[in-house]
């Protein structure tokens, strides 16, 4: 029995034994090339988490520029039509007192030749009755006649 455990065992040693240790050492080699790749894996998903962070923080970034462009635009728009805006009623403001001033001239005018016309009227209507009398016409001519002379 003995010798037949040490020819089973030299068997074992000479043909089982290289091939098993030989098979154990690929396991183990390929063991460790899973785990180099699976470190290599992980590296790689760090590396892409932190490219995926930076790129969401430069795409926030983006964002929160082009949303302070556009409220900048909104702004100066709204500041152009105000501009505009009082522009127009500054110009319309110079037109009605314009208007306002011509129709006050016109009125002005109105009245002084309405005041013209009355007082001429009237004086016509005193000479009327200051000159009924012959004698009366002759003083009055004389007077006016002496004023011019000086």
């Amino acid at each position: 029995m003995l010798i037949g455990f040490g020819i089973l065992f030299f068997i074992l040693a000479k043909f089982a034994w290289p091939v098993i240790t030989k098979m154990i050492a690929e396991r183990e080699k390929f063991i460790q090339q899973q785990l180099t790749e699976a470190e290599n894996v992980r590296q790689e998903m760090k590396n892409l988490k932190s490219e995926h962070h930076q790129l969401l923080i430069e795409a926030k970034y983006e964002r929160d520029k082009i949303l302070a462009d556009a409220r900048k635009m909104v702004e100066k728009m709204n500041n152009n039509a105000k501009l505009r805006r009082e522009k127009e009623t500054d110009a319309m403001m110079a037109e009605t007192r314009a208007a306002i001033e011509n129709e006050k001239m016109k009125a002005l005018t109105e009245i002084k030749n309405e005041i013209a016309n009355l007082s001429i009227d009237v004086a016509e209507k005193i000479l009327r009755e200051e000159l009924k009398e012959s004698s009366r016409q002759e003083d009055i001519i004389h007077k006016w006649v002496e004023e011019l002379k000086t």
